[in-house]
């Protein structure tokens, strides 16, 4: 497939911006929020059939031995001041409270699938990368881990409310950051609740390069121009990482299960807790929505 071509089947996403640069070997995927800023299922299907064209033209051009193959792909929001406020709580609480632990299940394994293909870097030689210009929370959070390379702008904040309400982050969360910092610091930055700068996080070794509010897409072109003499090397170096503590798909979906249970098991408070969280998300995307319209 032709990058056209590809480029034609992503204009029917509603919830996502894909855009193919072959002169820079990388392709945009901007989340394109049509409602409360989460993972809802449209999004998640929209992020499956976009790595799905991105990895068959990746594999397709790789085989080929082309030289301008794609490489990089940059995972970001199009949305000012936000990448994501998490998973889709109104659908955690309605699942919740009909004790449907099979959906609950399907919603967490569609999130755990699409973050397992980025964090191995679909099984080739290729860089994901994560550009935070905003607010990343709870699932969002774990969406921006998942990549290979997470660069933010100094004004974003990241978090994990999730222990607000009773629950965990359960879609990669403590996987992610064990490999990138330690199991005991990941176990206590996921349980504090807290929020957290760009900066505290690129000092704990979270966040791999802190750039000023503005400069986030200029860095990442910037990152691209610096690995074309590198990229061999620093491949094979990504690949001792991986050797040394892999990333097992079936990690990811023990986890899931831990989290389906625990999340059946929360209280009638709990659950307000979490409608209270969802009342927030949605004021967020009004408040933007309206300001982006006024300036418009």
């Amino acid at each position: 497939m032709s990058v056209q071509a590809a480029e034609n089947r992503s204009n029917q996403f509603e919830n996502l911006d894909l855009v193919f640069e072959p002169q820079h070997q990388v392709v945009w995927a901007r989340f394109r929020y049509a409602e409360r800023p989460c993972m809802s299922q449209s999004l998640l299907r929209d992020v499956a059939a976009a790595q799905q064209l991105i990895v068959e033209q990746a594999t397709r051009e790789y085989h080929a031995g082309n030289s301008g193959r794609l490489k990089y792909q940059v995972l970001g929001s199009a949305m000012k001041g936000v990448f994501s406020l998490g998973g889709d709580l109104a659908h955690f609480v309605e699942l919740i409270r009909r004790g449907d632990r099979d959906q609950l299940k399907v919603y967490a394994t569609a999130c755990v699938e699409v973050l397992y293909r980025s964090a191995t870097s679909y099984g080739l030689p290729f860089t994901t990368i994560s550009l935070v210009q905003g607010e990343a929370l709870g699932g969002g959070f774990e969406a921006a881990l998942s990549a290979n390379l997470l660069i933010a702008e100094k004004q974003s904040r990241f978090g994990f409310p999730e222990t607000v309400f009773g629950l965990f982050p359960g879609m990669g969360a403590f996987s992610f950051l064990a490999r990138r910092l330690n199991p005991g610091l990941a176990k206590r930055l996921i349980s504090s609740g807290k929020v957290h700068t760009a900066e505290e996080l690129y000092d704990m070794g979270v966040v791999d390069l802190l750039v000023e509010e503005g400069e986030g897409e200029e860095a990442v072109y910037d990152y691209i121009q610096r690995q074309k003499t590198r990229s061999s090397g620093l491949y094979a170096l990504d690949k001792v990482v991986e050797q040394y503590n892999p990333l097992k798909y079936e990690e990811l979906i023990d986890v899931v299960d831990l989290w389906v249970d625990t999340a059946l098991e929360l209280s009638p408070k709990n659950l307000r807790l979490m409608e209270y969280l969802v009342a927030a998300q949605r004021r967020r995307w009004v408040d933007t929505t309206h300001l982006r319209s006024v300036v418009v």
